[in-house]
Parts: structure tokens; sequence; C-alpha cells
């Protein structure tokens, strides 16, 4: 895809989201399923999302959704509390009060951050985690009002089960099918109880949930290194919901560490425009990163989140680092700094880089490759049988100093603080660290593509068997490997990934846009990256069409 011309550039107010029509269309525009299926609950890897402008996220999805979570808690006896959390998005705020309408409506008792303030995805999974090792018999569960890194006119809703962890299918699938069927029937088994009444019912309980996440991050993260060696720290918040969490880590711990940007807006004014010319706050695109990187040579390490803070994006003086490569640097330092069990896997996705493989052979450990979704990471980083689990998008989570878990979503603190943690160690950034990787196995170059396929040709991408995959060499090497279904659970993958001794390709079918996506890596340069895309392409598309 080009490049938009203004990528980087400041956002131009034509740009901004009108925020009260946005906030109207929220409340007026009704969904209509039996007319425009596309209006349906639709749970992707990180819950339902949409726009209200395009009725794919209005409050009567939300009601729905929530009595669906509801029914779901009754029907398999959670009776603990609900964490709520909500981050910076303007829908965020609707979609939680109207959440809380049935909530209470339901008796739920629920757990939100005083002060009405915003809770990043990781302190809801930590909230939940710790509340059900102390009472088992009275399990929570949590519920996160976010689109991620979606741009500000986009709303999200996801529900973390009593695992602490994003709900796997069958959960969300329960919850899709019974908010469809209420939506269907006109809301009429959604119970409602109005929100001036239920703030003051008692089955709200506001809570400090900053000081508890913040007190813990000690058994999970080398701190005192980091503020013995006087790390300088460079954190941009990108508006989102972490953004009171930080200086309250600074304080605690005695850190160096400076908020470089304290603005909250819901139009999130203040962001470069990415790639394709839209508002995102996608901390692994240096587009969207561009104040952060014009700081890199102002402090040691530059932090920089998503708005619910389950990304994080690492600046160091060399620049922005690619997720994967800073994936592979902090397992191959945490490999070596931490006396977890040697029985332990590093989890990974099936789209991450191969050099993950590579460092952790090398540690004489093993590869837990899964589909994409961190769901899969959850029941490992639970027992403690998986030490780390990480995304190529910027995700990741680990076991605390003891081995035991810590949270089971991805979380963009922990993974910033460990880049301070890794210099104050080493005496090396990240960075350098991985160009260190890169002397010893070398250079993999890794790409991600956009291709066009109707409706038809993603349903037959989506059903592959290896079998329909006849080639024997792919971009002139043997073909090593033909999957459909993860090595690391047997899961399927939704699409097929071919692999060779020196590269390989993933193909997966979107599931809101009319393409296919490729990620490609090579190991052997950028003409042999070339080569792969090309017959990756031509593959792909002599067995879907």
């Amino acid at each position: 895809m080009a490049i938009h011309p203004d990528a980087g550039k400041p956002a131009p107010q034509s740009s901004l989201v009108n925020v009260p029509k946005l906030i109207s269309a929220y409340y007026l525009n009704e969904p209509d399923l039996e007319q425009n299926p596309e209006h349906c609950v639709a749970f992707g890897t990180s819950g339902h999302r949409g726009c209200s402008f395009d009725v794919k996220f209005n409050e009567s999805h939300i009601l729905a959704i929530t009595q669906a979570i509801c029914d779901y808690r009754k029907e398999n006896n959670i009776f603990g509390p609900l964490f709520l959390g909500k981050d910076t998005h303007a829908l965020s705020e609707a979609a939680f009060n109207s959440a809380i309408e049935v909530l209470v409506a339901n008796e739920v008792q629920v757990i939100a951050q005083e002060n009405d303030d915003y809770t990043p995805t990781p302190v809801i999974s930590h909230a939940v985690v710790c509340h059900n090792k102390e009472n088992p018999n009275e399990l929570a569960d949590g519920i996160v009002v976010t689109p991620s890194h979606n741009p500000p006119e986009d709303g999200g809703f996801k529900y973390n089960p009593p695992n602490g962890g994003p709900a796997d299918t069958d959960v969300t699938k329960w919850i899709e099918d019974r908010a469809n069927q209420l939506l269907l029937e006109d809301l009429v088994e959604v119970e409602l109880f109005p929100y001036a009444k239920a703030s003051r019912s008692g089955f709200i309980k506001y809570q400090d949930l900053i000081t508890p996440y913040v007190d813990d991050l000690v058994n999970i993260v080398n701190l005192k290194a980091i503020s013995d060696a006087k790390i300088k720290i460079g954190v941009d918040p990108l508006g989102g919901s972490g953004i009171n969490f930080w200086p309250v880590i600074a304080e605690k711990y005695n850190l160096d560490l400076t908020v470089v940007n304290e603005s909250v807006d819901p139009t999130f004014s203040f962001m470069p425009l990415d790639k394709d010319g839209k508002i995102r706050m996608d901390c692994s695109s240096p587009y969207a990163m561009t104040n952060l990187i014009a700081l890199k040579d102002d402090y040691d390490i530059g932090i920089g989140n998503d708005p619910d803070y389950d990304r994080h994006g690492i600046v160091t003086p060399d620049g922005l680092m690619n997720p994967n490569h800073f994936l592979a640097v902090a397992i191959d330092y945490l490999l070596n700094n931490r006396e977890w069990s040697k029985e332990v896997e590093i989890g990974k996705t099936l789209v991450s880089s191969g050099m993950i493989d590579k460092v952790v052979a090398r540690n004489n450990c093993e590869v837990k490759e899964v589909p994409v979704g961190f769901k899969w990471f959850v029941e490992g980083l639970s027992k403690g049988t998986l030490a780390f689990g990480g995304e190529e998008s910027a995700g990741a989570s680990f076991l605390r100093f003891d081995g035991t878990v810590w949270n089971t979503d991805k979380d963009g603190f922990i993974l910033g603080l460990l880049a301070a943690e890794i210099l104050a160690v080493t005496g090396k950034t990240p960075s350098q660290l991985y160009k260190e990787l890169e002397q010893e196995f070398g250079a993999p170059i890794y790409k991600r593509i956009d291709a066009p396929a109707n409706a038809e040709q993603k349903s037959r991408l989506k059903a592959l068997s290896a079998d329909d995959v006849t080639a024997s060499t792919l971009a002139g090497d043997a073909i090593t490997q033909k999957l459909t279904h993860a090595p690391g659970n047997n899961a399927a993958i939704g699409g097929l990934k071919v692999v060779t001794e020196n590269g390989w390709f993933a193909a997966r079918p979107s599931g809101t846009e009319d393409i296919y996506k490729i990620y490609l890596e090579s190991f052997k340069g950028e003409e042999h990256l070339a080569l792969l895309e090309k017959e990756a392409k031509k593959l792909v598309d002599s067995v879907i069409s």
C-alpha cells in the first residue's frame, strides 16, 4: 500500500472526528439486522469494534452485548465482581455508562477506577487474576471498553473471563450469538436500570486500581536496577488510559521518567497521521510515533503505548524498534535473567519473526507457536508453563520473578519498563542487542502486505488444507512445512503458512475487509523477499481462485 503523502505530519482539522455528532449517532442510530446483516455484533480477536456512524457500535449493541455477558455469567456460575475499565476514545465513555445500566439491573457487583478515571486492559487483567487467586470461590471477570489503537471515531468492547485474558472463541461465539438474538428481538429481554439510579445503587464500587498494580510491579520488573542506573525514560501515552499511572510509577520507584505529552483529547488532535493518512494510535508505527521518535536523543529509552495499553512501542537513540526485533531481544534477555523453571516454553504467534525461534533454541528452550490472537497464551501464562507470550503486533506479557502468573493479557507497561531494565542491566540498548543477534543469526527482513480477495475467496483461504498446496519449492528453496494448523496447539490458523529453510510466508483473510493479509520473512535479503512475495501471492491466488 502506498504511503500517504501526509503520513507522520500533524493531523489537519479536516481529519478530526466531530465528537458531538459521533455521540449523537451512538444513541440515535438503530441496527437493523434483518435488512443489514453488517449491523450484527461480531467479535474479532479483540472483541466487538465499530463506528456509530456506520451503525456498528451503538447503544443497542452495547446493551445487547452486556446482557449477553450477564447471561453468560449466570450460566457459568460467575458470581464475583466484574472489573469494568475504559480507555480515552469518545465512544468508550458512552458505552461504559450503557454497560453499567445493564450490569446493575442484573445485580452484578461492578468495580471501576475511582474518580471515574480510565483503566488500561492489563490493569483489568491483573485485577481479575489477583482477585481470583485470593477468592477462588467468588470468581471475578472483566470488561474493557476500548477499540485499542483504532481511529478516534471507533468504539470497542471486549470481555475477559475469570482467567483474566481475552475470551476464547467458544466464549465470544456464545456472547455474540446471544447478543444478536437480543437485537433481533428488539432488546425485550435486556434488563435496564437508569444510570442516575444505577450510580447510587450500591452495585458500583469505585476503587483505586492504580496503587495495587503499581505496587506489584516490583515483582515482575527490576525497577531498582533502572533507578540505580539513572536510565532516562521518555513516555508518550498517545493520549491513552495509562496516562495517570506513569507519575505514580516514577515517584514510587524513583525513576527519571518524563511524560512528554500529557494531552487527553477524544479527537486525538495531537497525533501525527498514520501511513494511510488516518489518525491511529499505533505505537508500532513510525508515522504515529513521529513525536516520540523526534525526542530519541533526549532519552535513553522512549516508551509509547496505544489507548488501552496492551501494546508497546520502544524508542532508542537508533529510532523506533520493529516489534519483532524487541520481542526477540526481550525473550533472550528474560531467559538469561530470570530464574524460571527449565521446563517453561516461549509463546509466539505463527506470524512472528523466525528470529524468535533461533533465540529460544539457543537458550535450550521450546517455542509454542499458536494462531494469531493473545487468547492462545492465556492458559500457559495462568499455569506458569508459558514464560512469555508475544505477538508481532507489539503485544506481550510474561511471568513474575518467581515464575507465577502476572496477568493474562498484553501489557504495555511491563514491556516498556523491561526495555529500561535491559539497558540498566546490560549497559546496551535493546536495539544494540538486536544488532548482536543479527550478527549471530543473520538479518531477517519482515513485511506485511494486503491483497484483494472477495468473500468466497476468503472462505476458501480459511478452509484450506495442506494438501491443497501442491508446490514443492518457494523462492528457490524446498518447502519444509505447509501449515493450516499451528504446531504449538494444533488449532486452525484460519489460513496458510509455508516455511522454507531461509524464509516463510503466512496468509490470512481479513475479518472486516475484502482483502487477505500476507506476512513474509526472509533471511536472505531484499531480493529474496521480493521473490518470496511474488511467489506467495501467486501460490495463494492459485489455491483460492
